[in-house]
C-alpha cells in the first residue's frame, strides 16, 4: 500500500497543478466539449460562461459563511479544549490517523462545514503532539471524512428533497429523510466508512522513517500580526465594550432563540438557518465580541480560495446548463439504465458532472429533473436515484480541489502533498458507494 500510495504522490507531484490552473483549465475543457459534443456556437458558450460567472453569488456566500462559522466554532475555548483533549489523548501515529478520520467524519455528517473545518485542526493537533506522524497523511484523512456530508445532516440533496416547496415537488412530493439519508441502505454505507475508512487511512502511513515529514511549527500564527495604526487605549468605555461578555452572550441567546423559535413553528433546516445557528453558538461561545472578530479574522484566509474559484464553476455550470451538455450526460446514462441499474448510473454520472461543477445543489438543479423523470418512466426508487447522484457527487469530492481549499489553507500544504492519498481514498470509497447504490437500486425497484 505504501508502494501505490508513494507511486500517486510521485505522480500528482509531477503533473498536477495549483487549484485555480485546475479551474482555468476545466473552464477550457467545458467549452471544448460544449462545441465538440453539443455542436454549441464558440461565442454563444462564451457568453453563457461570462453570463453565469456570478450566478452562484448568494451561494458562495452561504458555502462562506459556513465554513467561517465551523472554523470559528471549533476555534472557541470550549471546542478548542476538547480537541485538545482528543489529541493529547493519542501517542501513535496509527491511533492519530483513526481519530482524525473519525472528527472529519463525524463532524462532516452532523454539518459539512463544520466538519471540514474541525477535521483539518484536529489533525493539526495531532501532528504537534504524535512523534513520528506523517502530517500529509493526517490531512488527507481528516478530509477523507467529508465524504459522509452529502448523506449528513447539512446534505443538500436530502434537505431540498424534504423541504415543502422543492422544485421538483410536482414530479416527486416531499421525500422525508427517512427514505433518504436515515434508509437502512444509506445508514449502513455511513457506519461501512465509519468503521472501516479510519483503518484504511492507517494502512497508507509510510513505514520507513525517511518518507515521513512531520509539521513543520512556524515562529507566528495566522492572526498575530501586529495591529498597525494608533494604540488602542487600554480600560476606555469603547474597549470594555468590545470586550463585554453580556454583549457577547446577549446577542449569541438571542440568536439562539431564534433557531428554537424557528423549528417550533415548523420551519425546516437548511443553509441559511444552520448558518444562523451556527454564527450565533460561535459569538455566545467566544462571549467577547472583540475575541470573535479575532477569530474572524483568522478564518478568512481559509475562505479566500473559494471566493475567488466558485465564479469559476458557477461559470462552467452555465456552460454545460445553457449548451445543453450536462442534460445529454445524464440522458446518455439513462438511455443505458434498467430500473435496477438507474441508481448506479445516476451515481457514476454524478460523480463525473461534480469533477467539472462541485455544487450538489447547482448540479441537481440541472441533473436532478432528468433523472427524476427517468425514475419515473423506469419504475425505478425515487429516493435511491436522487441520493445516488448526491453520493457520486460527494465521493469525487475526493478528487476534485475545490473542496480541498479550506483544508489546505490551514494546513498549510500544497494540493499535491495530499493527493495521491485521495486518490486512493476514492478507489476505497467508490467500492462502498457503489456497491450500496447497486443494492438499493436492486432491492427497491
Amino acid at each position: 500500500m505504501n508502494q501505490i500510495a508513494n507511486f500517486f504522490t510521485r505522480l500528482v507531484n509531477r503533473y498536477l497543478p495549483d487549484p485555480l490552473v485546475i479551474a482555468i483549465l476545466l473552464t477550457a475543457l467545458t467549452l471544448v466539449l460544449a462545441v465538440a459534443i453539443e455542436g454549441a456556437n464558440p461565442v454563444q458558450a462564451l457568453n453563457d460562461w461570462g453570463d453565469g460567472f456570478w450566478d452562484l453569488l448568494a451561494f458562495s456566500m452561504q458555502m462562506t459563511v459556513i465554513l467561517l462559522a465551523g472554523y470559528i466554532l471549533a476555534k472557541t475555548p470550549l471546542v478548542d479544549s476538547v480537541l485538545g483533549r482528543i489529541a493529547a489523548s493519542v501517542s501513535t501515529p496509527f491511533m492519530a490517523i483513526v481519530v482524525a478520520t473519525l472528527v472529519g467524519g463525524i463532524g462532516s455528517w452532523l454539518n459539512w462545514g463544520f466538519g471540514l473545518v474541525i477535521g483539518s485542526l484536529v489533525a493539526q493537533k495531532l501532528a504537534m503532539n504524535v512523534r513520528g506522524l506523517h502530517y500529509p497523511l493526517v490531512i488527507s484523512a481528516a478530509y477523507s471524512g467529508f465524504a459522509l456530508y452529502g448523506i449528513g445532516l447539512s446534505g443538500t440533496v436530502p434537505l431540498l428533497l424534504a423541504t415543502p416547496g422543492h422544485f421538483l415537488e410536482d414530479q416527486i412530493g416531499i421525500v422525508s429523510l427517512g427514505d433518504t439519508i436515515f434508509s437502512p441502505f444509506v445508514l449502513g454505507a455511513t457506519i461501512a466508512v465509519l468503521v472501516t475508512l479510519p483503518f484504511f487511512n492507517a494502512w497508507m502511513h509510510p513505514k520507513r522513517d525517511e518518507d515521513i515529514i512531520e509539521i513543520k511549527m512556524d515562529d507566528g500564527a495566522a492572526g498575530d500580526t501586529p495591529d498597525q495604526g494608533l494604540p488602542t487605549p487600554k480600560n476606555t468605555v469603547a474597549e470594555r465594550l468590545n470586550d463585554s461578555p453580556a454583549i457577547g452572550i446577549g446577542i449569541g441567546l438571542l440568536g439562539l432563540i431564534y433557531v428554537l423559535l424557528h423549528f417550533y413553528d415548523g420551519g425546516s433546516l437548511n443553509l441559511n438557518i444552520l448558518n444562523f445557528a451556527f454564527v450565533f453558538l460561535g459569538i455566545l461561545l467566544f462571549a467577547s465580541p472583540q475575541k470573535y472578530l479575532g477569530a474572524l479574522n483568522d478564518g478568512v484566509r481559509i475562505v479566500a480560495g473559494i471566493i475567488v474559484q466558485y465564479p469559476f464553476y458557477a461559470g462552467i455550470m452555465a456552460i454545460l446548463t445553457g449548451s445543453g451538455l450536462v442534460t445529454s450526460f445524464a440522458q446518455a446514462f439513462v438511455g443505458i439504465s434498467t430500473a435496477e441499474t438507474l441508481p448506479i448510473w445516476s451515481f457514476i454520472s454524478g460523480g463525473i458532472v461534480n469533477l467539472l461543477a462541485p455544487s450538489g445543489g447547482g448540479q441537481w438543479a440541472v441533473q436532478g429533473p432528468v433523472m427524476v423523470e427517468a425514475a419515473k418512466s423506469l419504475g425505478a426508487s425515487q429516493p435511491a436515484t436522487a441520493l445516488a447522484v448526491q453520493i457520486g457527487d460527494q465521493w469525487t469530492n475526493m478528487v476534485q480541489p475545490f473542496w480541498l481549499l479550506p483544508v489546505l489553507a490551514i494546513s498549510g500544504l500544497k494540493l499535491r502533498d495530499v493527493m495521491g492519498y485521495m486518490v486512493l481514498v476514492l478507489f476505497y470509497l467508490g467500492f462502498i458507494f457503489g456497491t450500496t447504490v447497486l443494492l438499493w437500486g436492486f432491492i427497491s425497484a
